[in-house]
């Protein structure tokens, strides 16, 4: 079973949509775990947010402060 939360094919698209004509599959594996990692980081820093808030859902602006 795959551990991965995002599939291969959504990171050809996204390489695809900013003019790549090819896509190696060592790339799309690559990105997918560059961007996994980052939303994870991104993630923890918004529950933290959240928390302080006195919150126990993370929202869209939290995502958006942390990403920051």
């Amino acid at each position: 079973m795959d551990k991965h939360a995002l599939p291969l094919a959504a990171m050809e698209k996204l390489m695809k949509n900013i003019g790549a004509d090819r896509v190696s599959e060592d790339a799309k594996a690559e990105l997918r775990e560059v961007l996994e990692e980052l939303a994870a980081e991104i993630s923890q820093n918004a529950l933290k947010l959240a928390q302080h808030a006195g919150r126990k859902t993370i929202k869209g602006s939290d995502i958006r402060l942390a990403a920051k």
